[in-house]
């Protein structure tokens, strides 16, 4: 069983940022998209700030957000990385095999990749990222940011800081001519 040990607010403004995107999506009717809490048992408390600093993780979580986008379902995983090489390390088997299943069953799954480092966010197909394990089996255990696709970046419009909707169209339109 892991543990979690805190280490302040790393990842949560972009989590804000996402919960913010996906309020936006439901106001709008675009998208109906929760977050998805990760279980775990408080070891350790600070009373005077009531918060966990030290706790077990019950078991191994999927992903981040699970939703439905227009009847299609969408899953995803936040990912937050300061420089400009992403360490596949950060991407667990059980999350991988989540993602995997739930395409499976005709729904998308993808992750949201924030760079600190160039202040941009990456949308990654399944099928991307699946290229980039498959590599890393036989060497290479990271990707550089030169290696993505141009077309998956996430503008940031309309009032919504990470508009991934036009993102995850461009991936259903590449599967459809794909088939």
């Amino acid at each position: 069983m892991g543990t979690w040990k805190s280490r302040g607010l790393r990842g949560s403004a972009l989590e804000e940022y996402i919960n913010f995107t996906n309020e936006k999506y439901k106001e709008q009717g675009l998208a109906l998209v929760q977050k998805i809490p990760t279980p775990i048992t408080p070891v350790r408390m600070n009373h005077e700030t009531r918060q966990i600093t030290l706790a077990y993780f019950d078991k191994d979580s999927t992903v981040d957000y699970i939703g439905v986008c227009q009847g299609i379902p969408i899953c995803f995983d936040a990912k937050e990385c300061s420089k400009e090489s992403f360490p596949l390390q950060n991407i667990h088997e059980h999350q991988l095999d989540f993602m995997r299943h739930f395409e499976k069953q005709n729904g998308i799954s993808f992750l949201i990749i924030y760079f600190t480092s160039i202040e941009k966010c990456y949308y990654m197909t399944l099928r991307e990222l699946e290229q980039f394990v498959e590599r890393a089996e036989h060497g290479k255990k990271s990707f550089h940011i030169s290696e993505l696709n141009d077309a998956f970046w996430i503008p940031a419009k309309a009032g919504v800081l990470i508009h991934y909707l036009e993102s995850l169209n461009e991936d259903l339109n590449n599967r459809r001519s794909d088939k």
